[in-house]
Parts: C-alpha cells; structure tokens; sequence
C-alpha cells in the first residue's frame, strides 16, 4: 500500500514495530530513559507494561524533537508576532523572514515541518490509545497512561488548529488504505475532540508525581490547557472554571522570575507542564533538543545560533523598573545575572533569555543548551486566564486579585514599581490583562496567536503585512495537498 505521508503515519511494515517509537532516546528525566531498541518485531510488542511504559516514555520524548521545538515552532508560533523578529545575520536562514512579513507561501519547507511534527506526535498518542487497553498491566497505571496520551494529543491538536484552522482529525491508527487520506474536519470538530480529551484526561491524572515521574501531564495541566482552549473559544464561564480548578491545586508563583527559567528551577511549583529536555553524557542521541540552540547568543561558545529575537516594540512594552524585561532579553554588552558577559558587538542587539543556559555548561560535541526545558503552561498564565475570564464575566474583584498576584511577584519587594491595577472600567482592565500577558509571557511563543484570539492581528501586525481574512492562520503544506490528489484544500488566500 503507498504510504500517505499527509497524516506522517508510519504504518507497520513487515511485522516490525515502528521503529522511531522505540528508537526515540530520552531524557534524563529518569521516566524519559527510553533506550534504542532498534526495530523490535510487532508480535513482540505491546505485549507488557513495559511495552506500555516505553511507548508513553516516547510520546513525551518526541516533544522535544527539531520540529516540534525549533524552527518550525518559532516560524509558527513566534516569528509573525511583534514581539520577535528573525535574527543571526542578514543571510542565515533568511526563509524565516517570510513569516515575520507573511509573505509565506504553501511550499515553505517549516509549514510541513510543523504539520509533520505534530501529527507524528499524535500517531504516537494513538499508538497508545490503540494499543495499551489490551494489554494486561495495573488498571491505575494503564488508565493513567491513556490520560497522558489524550493529554499530549489535546496539545498537539491545539497547535494544529490555531495554526491551520480546518485539520484532518484522526483519532486511531489507520488499518487500512481506506482511512489514509482524510479532509480536512472543520475546526469545531477538532476543537471539541480536544475539550473532550482534556475532559477525560483530568478526570484521571493525578494532581502531582514523585520527583522520578516530574514532567509527566497532571490533572493541572490538562485543566489549564482546558482553559486555555476555553479562552480561544470565548468560552469564558469554562476558563473561569477550570482555571479556579487549577488555582486550588497548590501551585504558587516563583518568588524570582529570572531565575524561574533557569535549569536548577524547572519543574518548579509554578511549573504545570514544561518539556523535559537535558544533556546526557554519553548519549548524544538523547541530548537532542535544540529549542535553546537556536535561540542563544550568536558568537560565542556555549551561545548558539541566535534566531527569534527580542524586538524594540517589545522592549517599549514594559513599565519603566519592570525587572521582566531584562529577566527576558539579554542585551548586547551587559553581564547576565549568571555572569556570562555579553560581547557588545555583533548581529543583533537582543537575545532570548528565557532559552538561555549558562555558558559553562557547553560540554564540546554536545548541542548548546541541551539541558533547558521548555516551559508550556505556566501558573502565571492561570491567573491571567482567570483573570480575563472573571472580567468578561463581570468579576471586576476576583479579575484584579489575580491580575494583581502576578503584577506583585514581579515587582518583589520594591514598591515604587508596578503598582497594583486598579481600573474597573471592563475595557481598560481588559487592555491591562492583555498587556500584563505580553509582559509576563514574551518570548514562549504565545504573543502571535494571542493576539489573533483578541481579534487584533490587523491593527498590530498590519504593518508587517498581516492581512486579515488571510493570516489568521497559515498555509496548508502543499506538498500535503498533493499527496491528498486534493482531498485536501488550501485556506483562503494562499
């Protein structure tokens, strides 16, 4: 049968079992310690809890791949906001400059980077939603890792639809050829196949693991996800729930906001779901991430490459003493709290500090910062969501407590900055809850769809050349669309 690379489903060949399942290496996360297993025969697998174990382990492992955390992901998901622009020099990958100016078409090779990249993700996810019920193990564990699996597709598919709008909704393995080439399911259907798996997988996951298990999906994680999708679909009596949900769940706020993003303060307590990224000696297989990579300052060793990088237009965001703006930007020239000191010449003036890892961990041969997690959901951005959803829900008291909370965890102990908002005007706060987001999340890939959500992506990016009716949402890869024989079809304007 030909293989339809539109849905990236590598089917079993040969009685053999995926190999890129198993030949996935982990983390050192010890629960992402996924070994190579080179192609191990299907009648051999999913046989045990360990099959089970090692085929969650690898869902959580590809997350942390080149598509789903480097180029693709910041072409995406950063590059069309006016928070970042390209970076490195004038002609280093100079393709990324057609999504800071939309002048991106449907044969860009990052637009079938990112679909590619999340539809292996769910292949995964189906793998073991397929496959795991039928194997005898512990009905708690097995049952938790099915809600792991719906978790980590409900985020893929999120990316997928706020990126394409209309996707191809597959939910379980194809069998046969007839289930190969699907159309595109309109976005209302995708976006509530995803509700109904964070539903579901809520319901199940525990609210927090030892520390050998820390990075797996929480109950947390799936309702702050949950209210995240509730949001882009103004469902504003949901976020306000969910998020209510996760705010009596324990988390807190990082008392130190730069030091939040640093390696020794991942997993924090402010942490409800960060990719698990590190550097093992001895398995560059696994050291793989190259989300800060690409990211780090350009010219010099244990920097990087220097792409999506800070913009003037963010730097002006901030109020005059915020320490936000030099905990997310590292400036040409300065020292940074770490003591790595900036060379004051170069390409660009700003870089990513949230991406950055210390110079002295470089290990020569190894990818730079290897070992820097990336932060997806943080408690922070709860209390904003909660905070939007009680002021369009007419809340003014509860929107400003929690707009506030995060407001007074970057100011610290200095009172003469930041002071508290106190509008109770349904707009100005509105504006207010929606500039603390710039602020408090720059540089995590949110701004660019954030704003589309809004309903603002003409007036802030028009001058970048965003066209409204069109760039709401990207091109659909045409390579996809000529696999499909055109079974699928292209968004309006491309």
């Amino acid at each position: 049968m030909k293989r339809n690379t539109q849905l990236n489903i590598q089917r079993l060949a040969g009685g053999v079992i995926l190999p890129a399942l198993l030949a996935i290496a982990g983390c050192g996360k010890s629960f992402l310690d996924v070994p190579p297993q080179g192609q191990q025969p299907s009648e051999q697998f999913w046989k045990n809890e360990a099959d089970a174990t090692k085929a969650v382990n690898a869902i959580y492992a590809n997350l942390r791949e080149w598509k789903q955390v480097a180029f693709a992901a910041i072409a995406i998901e950063s590059l069309g906001s006016d928070d970042a622009e390209k970076g490195s020099n004038a002609s280093d990958a100079s393709f990324l400059n057609k999504y800071d100016d939309f002048s991106v078409t449907a044969t860009e090779g990052q637009i079938l980077d990112f679909w590619k990249g999340q539809y292996q993700e769910i292949n995964f996810c189906n793998q073991v939603l397929d496959n795991i019920p039928a194997i005898s193990m512990d009905d708690a564990l097995k049952n938790r890792y099915l809600a792991e699996a719906k978790f980590v597709r409900a985020y893929a598919y999120f990316r997928l639809v706020r990126a394409f709008g209309d996707v191809p909704l597959r939910l379980k393995i194809a069998v046969d050829a007839s289930e190969y080439n699907l159309p595109r399911t309109p976005k209302a259907e995708v976006w509530a196949a995803i509700e109904k798996d964070l539903t579901e997988a809520a319901a199940v996951l525990p609210p927090a693991y030892p520390a050998s298990d820390a990075g797996r999906a929480t109950k947390g994680a799936a309702l702050a996800l949950h209210a995240k999708v509730a949001m882009y679909l103004k469902k504003w009596p949901d976020v306000l729930n969910y998020t209510n949900q996760v705010m009596g769940l324990g988390y807190t706020l990082y008392p130190n906001y730069e030091q939040l993003f640093r390696i020794a303060n991942e997993n924090s307590k402010e942490s409800v779901f960060e990719i698990q990224c590190q550097l093992i000696l001895n398995s560059k297989d696994a050291s793989n991430s190259q989300y800060s990579q690409i990211q780090g300052v350009k010219g010099v060793v244990g920097g990087g490459w220097g792409f999506n990088v800070p913009t003037q237009s963010l730097v002006s965001e901030y109020e005059p003493g915020d320490p936000r703006r030099d905990a997310t930007i590292i400036f040409r020239g300065e020292t940074t709290p770490e003591g790595d000191l900036i060379p004051p010449t170069g390409d660009n003036p700003m870089f990513n500090q949230k991406s950055y890892v210390p110079f002295r961990l470089f290990v020569t041969g190894y990818t730079e910062g290897a070992d820097q997690n990336v932060r997806v959901i943080r408690y922070s951005e709860v209390l904003l969501m909660n905070a939007e959803a009680a002021n369009e829900q007419g809340n003014t008291a509860l929107a400003l407590t929690s707009l506030n909370a995060v407001r007074a965890r970057a100011r610290g102990n200095n009172a003469a900055i930041l002071p508290d908002v106190t509008t109770t005007n349904k707009e100005a706060l509105r504006n207010a809850i929606w500039h603390e987001r710039r602020v408090e999340l720059a540089m995590e890939n949110d701004r660019y769809f954030d704003v589309i959500r809004q309903g603002r992506g003409a007036a802030l990016f028009g001058t970048k050349g965003f066209v409204a009716g069109k760039n709401e949402v990207w091109p659909v890869p045409q390579n996809e669309i000529d696999i499909s024989a055109g079974t699928l079809t292209q968004n309006p304007g491309y």
